[in-house]
């Protein structure tokens, strides 16, 4: 395990320093991913890593796993509460559509607008120091597309890309993430009692079997199928129409 995390770090440093960059920046939201993007950045930039807890319809001392983690990393941080910008922004929308504004896909669209706020915070801040942004989707996340599009899906550099789930939690507990962050249900957190498993319909462990190359259910493996098929837009640039052929 240890080489695996050498190589991580070290290929996040010589990135960075390519890039000419001053340092990295994270969300740290209290979950897994973020827990081990954070702990490996740490290791690689010691003294120019840093992270933001962007709580949404919380406040800052109701997210204990995410700070347990960056106090536990000595990981400098920033806490913003973004719940007034979330209101304003979605009242402004809301009165703008009037009876147009579609209450069936109302929780979805608050969902991906929180991703999307605290994304153009990080961003912002980002900025400000020099940093690149370090993203915390793992390979089951990519490959299902469960991810915001331009919000927690928006980064500079990726490096748990090529960890499935699986490889995340055996990673982070090697580096002594908190067992509270390594015993809860994964989760956006983007609404209560919401579950990445719940949403998705399927479980990491298929998943993680999957992109493995093994046997899976059925049942699973069409749910995994369509999921990627389904976000496959997610996962590239917005396509354009051919050039235009050239006149006689």
């Amino acid at each position: 395990m240890e080489e695996r995390v050498n190589y991580l770090v070290d290929w996040m440093r010589d990135y960075v320093n390519e890039a000419e960059a001053n340092g990295v920046i994270v969300g740290v939201s209290g979950g897994i991913d973020s827990a081990l993007a954070a702990s490996l950045m740490k290791k690689a930039f010691p003294d120019n890593s840093l992270g933001v807890i962007m709580p949404i319809q919380k406040s800052l001392e109701d997210q204990p796993d995410a700070l347990n983690l960056v106090k536990k990393l000595e990981l400098p941080y920033y806490g913003i509460e973004l719940t007034n910008t979330f209101n304003e922004q979605m009242n402004v929308i809301e009165q703008s559509l009037g009876d147009r504004w579609n209450k069936e896909t109302d929780q979805i669209v608050r969902a991906n607008l929180m991703a999307r706020i605290r994304m153009s915070t990080l961003y912002a801040i980002a900025q400000n120091f020099g940093y690149l942004v370090v993203g915390t989707g793992n390979k089951a996340e990519i490959y299902t597309g469960y991810f915001t599009k331009h919000g927690d899906g928006a980064s500079d550099i990726e490096p748990l890309r090529n960890l499935t789930k699986t490889e995340v939690y055996r990673m982070a507990e090697y580096l002594g993430v908190p067992n509270a962050i390594l015993t809860k249900k994964p989760s956006p957190d983007l609404w209560e009692g919401q579950t990445d498993e719940g949403e998705m319909g399927v479980t990491y462990a298929h998943i993680d079997a999957h992109l493995r190359g093994e046997d899976i259910p059925q049942e699973s493996l069409n749910t995994i199928q369509a999921l990627h098929q389904q976000t496959g837009h997610k996962r590239q640039m917005a396509p354009g129409p051919a050039p235009f052929k050239k006149e006689d």
